[in-house]
């Protein structure tokens, strides 16, 4: 009979990750993508946008926090989803299953500390539907050790800037797993940026001048800077600004987008990463755009491309793009170019690698 030492050991080792990226082939970036037998796979990219990894997915993916280190992802439940998936990219086994306490929700959005000992997800408390933010540690088999107000209604994403703060978009729509994805508030909603000190403290708050301008996502660049964008919630035949920049002291700044343009966008931003380095990017899967914009907010470059919304800057300071065709896009100085095309369909996001 093995002593307990060696069967503590043998747990370990079948918990234990199977190495780094490097062992994956160095992807600069993952999505989720459906295959052509109607399957889903995680899959990872790499700078010339071809595919260096693969493995199945139970079901469709949304976004994923992919760990700094190691070759491991948590692939989080849309909303209103109540688990999250750790997954071990270079064998495809799912290492864990995450479930949101009682009377939580996930909303498809997590990011890790810079150190991946500590993993953040956006979730919805259902009797209040104020938004919380959960704090798991990897160290622990990702315990649960602390809960965050996120100070609004409808957290979506979340990213950690250079500084180590964390950076939360409230959406502002109030839902119930009871009634699905139905919005149950938009005649109050009130979307928020919201900044967080690492432990969790309250720096700072944006709010868009229209409440029914839904902040769902955002990027950061390396000064801090952020990109916000929305989906419009209002009157469809009004266009308000669906991109706007923070700097600080509580204040949005539209991008410089003109009325033809906001209305090909049909409402509806999908992703921000950032791009280069001082601009940023935007994706627009409903007006099947791809958008370029400086610092200043002003638009360089806008680019047709079918049901467009995965995007990221990655670790080398390439953007990558994705589309539901299968294609791969790298941002250059001229414009958009496809680097790549897979027989997939892309979903919604991509996530870089930051090693």
């Amino acid at each position: 009979m093995p002593s307990r030492r060696a069967v503590l050991a043998g747990l370990a080792a079948s918990i234990a990750p199977s190495g780094g990226w490097a062992a994956v082939g160095n992807p600069v970036a993952i999505s989720a993508a459906r295959l052509p037998d109607e399957r889903y796979a995680l899959m990872g990219l790499d700078t010339a946008g071809g595919i260096t990894f693969q493995v199945p997915l139970p079901g469709r993916g949304h976004a994923a926090a992919a760990h700094p280190e190691q070759a491991e992802v948590v692939a989080i439940a849309r909303r209103p989803g109540t688990f999250a998936k750790v997954i071990d990219c270079a064998t495809g086994t799912i290492r864990q299953t995450l479930n949101a306490p009682d009377g939580r929700h996930f909303y498809g959005h997590g990011t890790f500390s810079a150190d991946g000992t500590l993993l953040f997800t956006t979730e919805n408390e259902t009797a209040t539907g104020q938004g919380r933010i959960g704090v798991w540690d990897r160290g622990q088999s990702y315990t649960r050790i602390e809960e965050l107000p996120s100070h609004g209604i409808g957290p979506h994403e979340i990213l950690r800037r250079p500084d180590g703060t964390l950076a939360i978009a409230n959406g502002g729509i109030r839902t119930h797993p009871d009634t699905g994805r139905e919005k149950l508030n938009l005649d109050t909603m009130r979307p928020n940026l919201t900044i967080l000190s690492a432990s969790g403290r309250l720096l700072d708050q944006a709010e868009p001048p229209d409440g029914q301008n839904s902040l769902r996502h955002i990027a950061a660049q390396a000064d801090g800077t952020i990109a916000c964008g929305f989906q419009w919630q209002g009157d469809p035949f009004e266009s308000p600004p669906l991109i706007a920049l923070y700097r600080g002291n509580g204040v949005l700044h539209d991008a410089q987008m003109d009325e033809v343009l906001l209305r090909g966008l049909d409402g509806y931003i999908g992703s921000v990463s950032a791009n280069g380095q001082t601009g940023f990017a935007a994706t627009s899967p409903r007006g099947n755009r791809l958008i370029s914009v400086t610092a200043a907010g002003a638009v360089t470059h806008v680019h047709n491309a079918t049901d467009i919304c995965g995007l990221a800057q990655t670790r080398t300071g390439q953007t990558l793009a994705t589309d539901g065709t299968g294609a791969v896009y790298e941002s250059r100085q001229e414009g958009w170019h496809v680097l790549r095309r897979h027989a997939v369909a892309f979903d919604n996001h991509l996530v870089a690698v930051q090693q």
